[in-house]
């Protein structure tokens, strides 16, 4: 008897099931969403077209590509910039002609100085602007530090130390100072200060949007320096290290004054027009030698250097 009792039970279990389903249709009701789901039906793989077809457009292979799911990498047409730093002087200074030549008890040397007085008014202003987001900022003392500042960075250009350098000029001076040094060899030194620096120039510019100030100050450095520049091969192309020069500069320092970590940093230097051109560079070239059998020697004594055909250039 319990055999044909579990048959009924099933059966009446299965009318009972499809009674509820046909009224569930007929209701309009939904059983709920199961647990899991199918994620990967099936493979898709991005077929490029072929390159007969016709109507081909960019539009269509980036639709194509994103309904296969793979991302096309865009193209960057913009140049990055660095608000580190500004790209130029902004209202260089121009310095008097006669500078450090001219006593202040000479009627020229008297006009200059009238004339820097007249021009300090806008420089007084920018030092207000820097020291009210510098507050340590002091025309003294900024001068030392500044000249400190210049010998370092030499320094460590000397030494090739890039970490330090980048901490002592600005991303617009470092390429200016890099340049052309790959296979040079460079011995400088700095003797005295024939003048105290002094601060002669000021001025605090905004880039990008009126709020970012950046601080710009001219110190005018007259000292004593010895310069030697060889080459590769150990020949002096430039300067010499027993005969020292008197060098009148005017460097620029600049800050990021928005930044409350930056830091003053060399940012490049003024030269006047009217100063002397620099000493031409003296450039190794190899000379052709005469072309020796197997069982010759070159004679060096009795050899002539061969002189240059002479060409006529035109512009």
């Amino acid at each position: 008897m319990a055999l044909p009792m579990r048959r009924t039970l099933v059966s009446l279990h299965r009318a009972t099931c499809l009674c509820v389903t046909n009224a569930e249709a007929s209701l309009g009701v939904r059983q709920p969403v199961p647990l899991y789901v199918p994620v990967r039906t099936k493979k898709r793989y991005f077929i490029p077209p072929a390159g007969g077809i016709k109507r081909r457009s960019e539009g269509n292979m980036e639709a194509k590509a994103r309904a296969a799911g793979l991302v096309m990498r865009q193209e960057a047409y913009e140049r990055p910039i660095n608000i580190a730093c500004t790209a130029g002087v902004f209202d260089p200074y121009i310095p008097p002609e006669g500078d450090a030549r001219l006593s202040t008890l000479s009627k020229e040397g008297l006009k200059q100085r009238t004339e820097q007085i007249r021009q300090s008014a806008a420089s007084q202003l920018a030092i207000r602007k820097i020291k009210e987001h510098d507050t340590l900022f002091k025309t003294k003392d900024f001068a030392v530090r500044a000249q400190e500042i210049f010998t370092e960075a030499h320094h460590a250009l000397i030494q090739f130390n890039k970490v330090k350098l980048h901490s002592l000029v600005t991303e617009r001076c470092y390429p200016e100072m890099t340049r052309g040094n790959r296979y040079k060899t460079i011995h400088w030194r700095f003797i005295e200060s024939l003048e105290p620096p002094r601060v002669v120039h000021a001025r605090c510019p905004d880039m990008i949007s009126k709020g970012n100030l950046y601080g710009q100050v001219t110190v005018r450095m007259h000292s004593k320096q010895t310069l030697a520049v060889y080459d590769r091969f150990g020949r002096l192309m430039l300067g010499s290290e027993e005969q020292p020069k008197d060098v009148l500069e005017y460097l620029v320092i600049e800050r990021h004054l928005v930044n409350p970590y930056g830091l003053w940093r060399l940012h490049g230097k003024i030269v006047p027009s009217w100063a002397p051109a620099k000493d031409p560079i003296v450039k190794t070239v190899m000379i052709p030698g005469p072309k020796l059998g197997v069982d010759q020697e070159f004679d060096a004594v009795n050899f002539e250097v061969p002189k240059p055909a002479a060409v006529q250039w035109s512009k």
